[in-house]
This record gives C-alpha cells, structure tokens and sequence, in this order.
C-alpha cells in the first residue's frame, strides 16, 4: 500500500487573550446555534412534507437568517464555522443514512464539544503565526513540536474541553509519512483487562488503569460537586471544572500509552491481526464497563488501524464469535466452557496453556489464513487498514 502526502493533524494548546477567548465563545454559540437551525428545518420538512433538504438548501437558509433581525449576530462571527457546521450536519445525515450512526441530535451548551473548523478562507497562517478571521492578533500557540517542513494547513479547528484548555488542530499534508520497509513479521494481538494487551509472541503490555489510580480524586470531585447548588451559580461552575480536569488528566495518560504501544506494534509488524468486538454491547455489563471503558479497546483499533494504513500494514480483525479463548493452539480441540476466571487451562491433548497468549496465537492464525486466502473478508469501519473475516454485507442505502 502506497501513501502519498498523507493528511495528518497537528494538536496544539494555545492561551487567548480575553477578547479572542470572547470572539471565539461566540463563535462557538452561533455555531451551536446555525447547526440546531438546520437540524430542525431538515427534521420538519422531512415530517410535515416527506421532503429532503440538502446542504445547498440550508446554505441559502443561513444566508436568510442573517438577515432577520432575530438572528442579525450571526454576522458579527466569520462565515467560515457556519458553513462548516451545515457541512458536519450533511455529514451526520450521511452516516445515519449508511447505518453508521444514530440520527443526529441537537447541540446543548452544557454538553456538546465547543469548536469551530475554519477553512482556508477563514485563516492566514504565515511565519509560524495563526490568524483567523475576524481577528487582529495570532493565536499564543505552544509549538510543543513543529510542522512538517513547508507545510501549509488546510483546516484548522478550535476548541475548548470542560476543563477550561484551548486547544487549535491543523491539518496538514505530511510528506514524512512513508511505507516502513515491508517484513514477514506478524503479530496477533489479544486485549484484555488484566493485561491491556497479549501478544502472540508471548509478551504482555500491563494495563495501567489510569482510572482506578486517580479515583480517589475523582471521587472527592464530583462528591463537592454534587454538595453544589445546582444553576449556573461560579462555585459549581469552579467544581464542575475541577472534576473535568481529572478527567482530561486520565484520558491524556491513557492516550499516550496507546499511541506509544500502537507505533511500536505498527513498526515491527507487517500485519497485525485483532479481534472485532462489540465493546458498545460490552459496556452494558455493569460490573466490567468501568474496566472496560478504562483499557478504551475501541481507540486502541482505531489508532492501529490508521497508523497501519500510513504505514503500509496489514491490519485483520477476526470475527467476535471465533473461540480465540476456548480453541487448543496445538490440537485443535474446542472447550465447551471457559470462564472469565481461567487465567491457565491444560487441553485433553496435554498442553497447558495461558488463556491470553492461547488466544492471541489462534488469532493470529486465524488472520492469516484469511489474509492468504482472501474469502469473507470485509472493512469494518469507514477507515482504511482495517479488515475482518466476517461475510460479506451490502449496505442499506438511503430512501
């Protein structure tokens, strides 16, 4: 698999002034605002009229909205986000459409994620420095590593978390992204709880349930928290923004750690063989959700599978129902039971086997005689590298 100039995003904290932190709050509410808009004309016509609307159509909406007197501050923000926001809900109508995802839901101030996209017209980039419209002064970014050489961003994103930080995202051509030299090597992976990961070789990576560790705080958090009158009173405001901290500070952790694991496994392998679970139908177990939301297998795919698809691997997952667990690696011989509690297990055959590694050598086997054979194999996900032996399916399509 060849990849040229990969588009790749670029993440930076950056500190506004108090005047960009207020342009960009409201940008953020109209943005909210222009997405909600278009949602309820699209659901209504769809309703009342059995009619579609299309982006085009809600494109000349908003330029109507502009003009009301109601919604006259829509043009004391760039036009840029606006647009933007009516393409991510076409975006979201696609997906509900493809079976993808559920039909899209309005945007709250409270809940939904604050950001902006901004396209080439609406920033100048120059020397280093990011302008966007509507702005006199760059942004204070924190370079905590540098652009790919000559590199000029496409879109940038602005946003802020719960708790409290800005953040900018560029995206960019990347010239570094190459093909790694192809090997034979192969590796099949096992996720888990009690280890986050077994390979097939043998090795397993600890899970270091960033979660548990900093529960106790966590705990303490939302406890005062919840003593908080509810309200949009500054000590609540100050609590809720105490709790996000934690959070933001377990999934930056967690996120690290998977970045380092996934470019190790993508470097040293050419295929890399997984399992295709259903976390979202797993979390509904209450006793393992919190475990299993912690170890986050579902960003651990993820990252795999376009680090893969950068790189020129391989990346198969095999079907859910495969008994990874309960099928001998050296007989072939299938256990009718095996509890979550069985860590080591001898067959009838007389090979004891460690539960994880067993299932991570059958995975890889399994992977690979798909991949050699090439029968029932089908994309998972909407992101190139991944795979998985499962029959093949035609996608509904829209009325």
């Amino acid at each position: 698999m060849t990849v040229n100039h990969a588009k790749r995003a670029f993440r930076y904290r950056f500190y506004p002034s108090d005047v960009q932190a207020a342009e960009l709050s409201r940008t953020f509410g109209c943005v909210r605002k222009v997405y909600n808009l278009a949602l309820a004309a699209r659901s209504e016509a769809w309703a009342q009229r059995q009619e579609r609307v299309s982006y085009i159509e809600t494109s000349a909406m908003l330029s109507g909205w502009k003009k009301t007197g109601e919604l006259a501050f829509l043009t004391e923000v760039s036009s840029v986000p606006l647009q933007q926001a009516l393409r991510h809900l076409q975006t979201a109508y696609t997906h509900f459409f493809a079976k993808r995802a559920k039909y899209p839901r309005f945007k709250t101030r409270k809940k939904s994620r604050k950001s902006a996209e901004y396209t080439r017209s609406g920033f100048r980039f120059r020397d280093g420095r990011l302008t966007l419209a509507k702005m006199a002064e760059p942004l204070d970014i924190v370079w905590s590593r540098p652009l790919p050489e000559g590199a000029q961003p496409s879109t940038v994103n602005v946003s802020q978390d719960a708790a409290g930080r800005w953040f900018v995202s560029m995206l960019c051509d990347d010239s570094t992204i190459r093909p790694l030299p192809a090997t034979n090597a192969a590796v099949g992976i096992d996720v888990g709880l009690t280890h986050l990961l077994t390979l097939s070789t043998g090795e397993k990576v600890a899970n270091p349930r960033h979660e548990r560790r900093d529960r106790g705080r966590l705990v303490r958090a939302q406890r005062e928290l919840s003593r908080k009158t509810s309200g949009e009173g500054t000590n609540r405001a100050k609590a809720r923004r105490r709790v996000a901290r934690i959070h933001s500070r377990i999934a930056d952790r967690r996120r690290d750690l998977l970045h380092k694991v996934t470019t190790r496994l993508v470097r040293d392998n050419q295929t890399l063989v997984i399992e295709d679970l259903t976390v979202r139908g797993m979390v509904k177990n209450h006793t393992l959700a919190r475990a299993i939301s912690d170890a986050s297998w579902s960003e651990f795919r993820s990252i795999l599978e376009y680090k893969a698809a950068w790189y020129g691997r391989e990346v198969i997952a095999v079907d859910r129902f495969f008994p990874s667990s309960k099928l001998c690696s050296a007989c072939g011989a299938v256990q009718e039971k095996m509890p979550l509690g069985v860590r080591s297990w001898t067959c009838d055959c007389g090979t004891t086997h460690d539960r994880d590694v067993n299932a991570a050598f059958n995975l890889l086997a399994a992977g690979l005689a798909v991949s050699v054979c090439g029968a029932g194999v089908r994309p998972q996900r909407s992101s190139p590298g991944g795979q998985s032996a499962t029959k093949q399916k035609t996608p509904r399509r829209e009325p």
